[in-house]
């Protein structure tokens, strides 16, 4: 039999996809690129917003509509945060959540043969340890997300994820390291590593991420080692200069600020104030001079005033942010926030949007402004239509050459390249070194 896969969300959920196509295969199914071909598609969702809700109604219901005969499954959080709503659904065929996500082609079986239950989401009980998925391959990518960390214990009062993902749990050191030889066999350069609250990697054995890191870097044929998204509050100097000490390691940070006005963040229940989070990033410059920090930018919170929503902004301005992800509160049933009375409105919430929309324009315009001259190592990924190269460099900065400059392709091959001019989007540069293996 065949199946297809759909993945909404982060790079969390594209690892477990992975690794769930692993499962199929090794238990017989042929996996496709075209649903039209799929006796089975599953669906690995996202419920961090609202809108990623409708958005992964819409595709159910279209596939639904397209191909009425298929065993639909859903996994993923938005199961596991909403069993109760999941199973209103009626598209899927088989419900699963996030955990022990291996039994998936036993289900399929039972599916199969009538006996399988529809709804199997198993509750967490916070005794869980870290499920070992198969180190799957990502045939789309040049870069290999590695998933080393799960679940959450912080509770942000807007937040569902420690309810669709359970308690912190990290991927055993040995299992990191046979993961990373699996990455580097499959021909992956760069390891970017992942977690659902990754910078609590390691604290169940006193260890941090930079552990993590270390193990990948030391595989033989990984020239890079990346974060994804972090909390800021455990990233300390220690860890900061561990990680400094790696050759391989690219110094871009995404460290989740949500709102830079310390009243809000009180309200939201982060762990850390707006002057903690400034002295993070400037030990962050001073270890890494060239370092990249982004960051999650909120507004719209329940009871942010004008005043608040001011003084996020300042805050946000005044960090100087290489990029800013800007989005609208989204109450999530459940949690804390949402039973607030003092919603903002959404007239608002986008008048807001816009306005931190133009500051986090500002502020990349000014970053990528600052690549100007500098000549760095860039990873490139694939051609553009319209003749360019593409790659990142270290710090995560996007790169184009002319493609008439090397004609053929760059695709996972890392190059020199000189930056001589940068957009509101990207820099572009020239090819300084034609040595496929530099670092």
């Amino acid at each position: 039999m065949k199946c297809y896969f759909v993945t909404f969300g982060c790079k969390v959920n594209t690892c477990e996809t992975a690794g769930m196509r692993v499962l199929l295969t090794e238990h017989g199914y042929v996996v496709t690129e075209n649903p039209a071909q799929a006796d089975v598609i599953i669906i690995n969702s996202c419920t961090v917003t609202a809108s990623g809700d409708s958005r992964l109604f819409a595709a159910m219901r279209k596939l639904r509509h397209r191909y009425p005969d298929v065993c639909l499954v859903l996994t993923g959080c938005y199961p596991q945060g909403y069993p109760d709503d999941a199973a209103s659904l009626a598209y899927a065929d088989l419900i699963v959540g996030t955990k022990n996500r291996s039994r998936l082609p036993q289900l399929l079986d039972r599916y199969f043969d009538g006996t399988a239950p529809r709804m199997a989401v198993e509750a967490y009980t916070g005794n869980e340890s870290f499920e070992l998925l198969p180190c799957g391959e990502m045939v789309q990518n040049t870069r290999a997300f590695f998933k080393v960390q799960d679940g959450c214990n912080c509770f942000c009062s807007y937040c569902i994820i420690p309810y669709a993902r359970g308690r912190l749990r990290s991927m055993p050191p040995e299992q990191v390291r046979q993961h990373a030889i699996q990455y580097a066999t499959q021909g992956f350069r760069e390891i970017v590593l992942c977690g659902i609250n990754l910078g609590f990697y390691g604290i169940e054995w006193g260890e941090t991420l930079a552990q993590a890191a270390e193990i990948c870097a030391q595989t033989p044929g990984i020239d890079r080692v990346r974060l994804s998204s972090l909390e800021p509050e455990r990233l300390d100097k220690t860890t900061l200069y561990r990680l400094a000490a790696l050759p391989e390691f690219c110094p871009q940070f995404h460290l989740s600020l949500q709102s830079g006005c310390d009243r809000t963040l009180r309200q939201m229940r982060r762990r850390y104030t707006s002057e903690q989070y400034a002295e993070i990033c400037a030990m962050i410059r001073k270890v890494f001079p060239d370092a990249a920090i982004t960051t999650d930018f909120m507004v719209g919170f329940p009871g942010e005033t004008e005043d608040d929503f001011a003084a996020s902004l300042s805050f946000a301005a005044s960090v100087g942010f290489a990029g800013m992800h800007v989005f609208r509160y989204s109450p999530r049933p459940g949690t804390l926030a949402a039973k607030s009375p003092d919603k903002v409105t959404d007239n608002i919430k986008t008048k807001r949007m816009h306005l931190a929309q133009t500051v986090a324009k500002s502020a990349k315009t000014w970053f990528l402004a600052a690549q100007v001259g500098k000549t760095v190592p860039v990873l490139f990924e694939r051609e553009r239509d319209d003749g360019f190269h593409i790659g990142h460099a270290p710090n995560g900065t996007v790169v184009r050459i002319l493609q008439k400059n090397l004609k053929k392709s760059l695709r996972n091959q890392i190059f020199y390249v000189r930056i001589e001019e940068s957009d509101a989007d990207c820099c572009y540069g020239v090819p300084v070194a034609a040595d496929a293996n530099a670092k």
